[in-house]
């Protein structure tokens, strides 16, 4: 990793403008730089005030971080809370009647939810749970459809002390008994259908396919929501509606008063051993990352209409849909469909209509509405917009400029995040009336975040050069353990290599002259080409900065000479060539490279397709593309993939 070069470089800045700075929550690099200062001369004071002004404890603490048997670090650990009680309960003296949630159906429908009406259908559920026998430390698994009710669920799991795993709505039978399984839930909530770009998804159906698959004997009962009219499969010693559940509930239920370090949730996550990893994340340090860094990073005024675009299923929906934006008292969209349904006017119309002032959504969504209409927004009055965000992957230059431009009106500062399920919430990303942003770097750490780039002895390295993704100090937010593993939890996040000191992102990335952090790609995305160490993001941004290309993939691919070739899996802005004019684009393409970075980073085999491998969340699958590159059989589950059909295209050679 010390030899990892940094090959993309940008040198266009913006900083924020005077009346968006003097009306910023962190107004100005000086109030930045003076944050950062008393995080770094008085770290844990710093931490404490934060979590004495932004959370309301029953018991407060007396100790704010417990060391002793680090890695497994405990925050606030005699303090005493609860999480919905953070969330609701605390709103409704001074605005029990604001608009917690906006929520838009696939079809257009639009209804509103107040902080009064949330609590009431929280305690209601929370009731029934109850009355299902669920209780503290118990784990629900939630399989529901983006709505108001996988809110309620999340909530109201918080609320009883139960423990809440979310499973992304698009996973597969296997991928929720694993989950099930893992956790021992003894009770799973879902719907019996959800919609999605006018089609209706199984969801009961799939629950029910993976309670009947070996390993899922824990579950006692399934709570469904009638989300449409589709009919599904009873079983009536197991199942039952939602709406009979609650029939009888009354509308206050006590919150379960809970330990700082008792669990909240566990989500699973990808891990390289294909067995996947669940994340448990702690009550109170989690809570305060998920509120400060919605503060911080959107710069958050109690008039905003806040939307992020990500499900439940992900980190993001957990901490800047469920618990950031409720725990201060926002008012927030919530969107049951896909950016491209009934066209791809949707995000924009929708902008327009309940006039989001901060709009969050990932990379993938915004490569992917340019390709299908880039003048769009400019049908559309998006003048409500005063922060963008982007989170989930690094965001090419090209991609940062359009979403600055068309859709923010170049006014508008861009929050480029960078964290992870693991972190909880943001950990570098620009306070946006602070920082000067630079299109594709995530910027600076946010105060309290000691980050920091290191070779493999765990040495800095200097400006430019590429390394190991860092952080040197615990901090509230972080995962606490792997669920039922502590010994993988330590081996990955904490490795002998750094003495078990550093916690490892796992991410390569580098630092500018100016600090600013740019990332690079997962450390398994770095090519070692004829001896050079290179990250792919950057071959990728090369080629999405070419006028053709509407998004890009690079992997590696055994090579004898170079040790490692370039394999760049592209999708153009018009039409998939294919014959001889496929060849001619792969060889201007190859060039433009070639140009752009160096001959070095010149991609030896470009494929194309007319969308690449995802997830239904939108994530690329790499490791498809690493066997397609190597001419591999397809064995690993492409179950969850949104568009199988994609893999036959890009299969083909030149």
């Amino acid at each position: 990793m010390s030899t990892l070069e940094s090959i993309l470089k940008e040198t266009r800045s913006f900083p924020p403008s005077d009346d968006f700075r003097h009306k910023a929550t962190v107004s100005g690099m000086e109030a930045y730089n003076a944050l950062c200062e008393q995080a770094n001369s008085q770290y844990l004071s710093f931490w404490e005030k934060l979590a004495r002004e932004q959370i309301s404890w029953k018991q407060p603490f007396t100790r704010v971080l417990d060391d002793s048997q680090a890695p497994f670090f405990k925050w606030f650990d005699d303090g005493v809370l609860n999480v919905s009680y953070n969330c609701l309960d605390r709103h409704l003296a001074t605005q029990s009647d604001k608009t917690a949630i906006i929520f838009e159906a696939d079809d257009g429908e639009v209804s509103r939810v107040s902080y009064a009406e949330l609590h009431r259908r929280v305690c209601r559920f929370a009731n029934g749970l109850k009355s299902l026998g669920v209780k503290k430390g118990d784990r629900v698994v939630v399989y529901m459809p983006m709505g108001v009710e996988a809110v309620v669920t999340m909530q109201a799991c918080a609320r009883i002390g139960a423990i809440h795993s979310v499973v992304f709505g698009g996973f597969s039978a296997g991928a929720v008994r694993d989950r099930v399984q893992d956790a021992g839930a003894t009770v799973v909530v879902t719907s019996n259908e959800g919609m999605r770009g006018g089609k209706s998804v199984p969801l009961k159906a799939t629950v029910d396919e993976a309670l009947a698959l070996e390993g899922a004997e824990s579950v006692q009962k399934v709570v469904v929501h009638q989300r449409t009219s589709g009919q599904v499969a009873w079983d009536a010693s197991r199942d039952i509606w939602w709406h009979e559940l609650i029939a009888s509930q009354p509308e206050s239920c006590e919150p379960e008063w809970m330990n700082a370090e008792d669990p909240l949730f566990i989500l699973y996550t990808s891990g390289s051993t294909g067995k996947p990893k669940g994340i448990q994340h702690s009550s109170a340090g989690y809570l305060l990352g998920a509120i400060n860094s919605f503060r911080w990073v959107f710069d958050f005024k109690p008039d905003d209409v806040y939307w992020c675009t990500a499900d439940v299923g992900w980190i993001t929906g957990h901490s800047y849909v469920c618990y950031g934006p409720l725990g201060n008292g926002a008012t927030q969209v919530i969107f049951e469909g896909v950016p491209t349904y009934p066209d791809a006017s949707r995000f924009w119309r929708m902008i327009e209509q309940h006039k989001v002032s901060i709009f969050y959504t990932a990379p993938t969504a915004i490569r992917s509405l340019i390709k299908l209409g880039a003048d769009l927004p400019k049908q559309f009055d998006l003048s409500s917009l005063r922060v963008l965000g982007t989170v989930g992957e690094p965001i090419n230059p090209e991609a940062w400029i359009w979403y600055y431009e068309t859709v923010g009106g170049g006014r508008c500062p861009i929050v480029d995040t960078w964290w992870q399920t693991e972190t909880g919430s943001a950990m570098i990303a620009p306070l946006p009336g602070a920082v000067p942003t630079k299109p594709g770097s995530c910027t600076l750490p946010l105060p309290g975040i000691m980050a920091d780039i290191v070779d493999e002895s765990g040495a800095q390295v200097e400006p430019g050069r590429g390394g190991f993704l860092v952080i040197k100090k615990p901090f509230p937010s972080l995962v606490r353990t792997i669920w039922n593993d502590p010994e993988r939890f330590k081996k990955t996040y904490f490795p002998e290599e750094f003495n078990g000191q550093y916690y490892l992102a796992g991410d390569s990335a580098n630092r500018d002259e100016n600090g600013y952090f740019w990332i690079m790609g997962r450390i398994d995305d770095v090519l070692n080409v004829s001896g050079h160490r290179l990250g792919t993001m950057e071959i990728e941004s090369a080629l999405v900065a070419n006028p053709l290309v509407a998004e890009a993939a690079v992997v590696g691919k055994p090579h004898d000479v170079k040790g490692e070739a370039v394999v760049a899996f592209v999708v153009l802005k018009g039409a998939r060539p294919v014959g001889e004019e496929a060849k001619k684009v792969a060889a201007e393409l190859k060039n433009w490279v070639a140009h752009e970075i160096g001959k070095i980073a010149q991609p030896d085999d470009i494929r194309f397709g007319e969308n690449l491998p995802k997830t239904r969340s939108g994530k690329i699958m790499r490791r498809l593309l690493r066997s397609i590159a190597k001419g591999e059989e397809i064995t690993q589950d492409t179950s969850t993939l949104e568009n199988p059909q994609i893999l036959a295209q890009l299969q083909q050679p030149l």
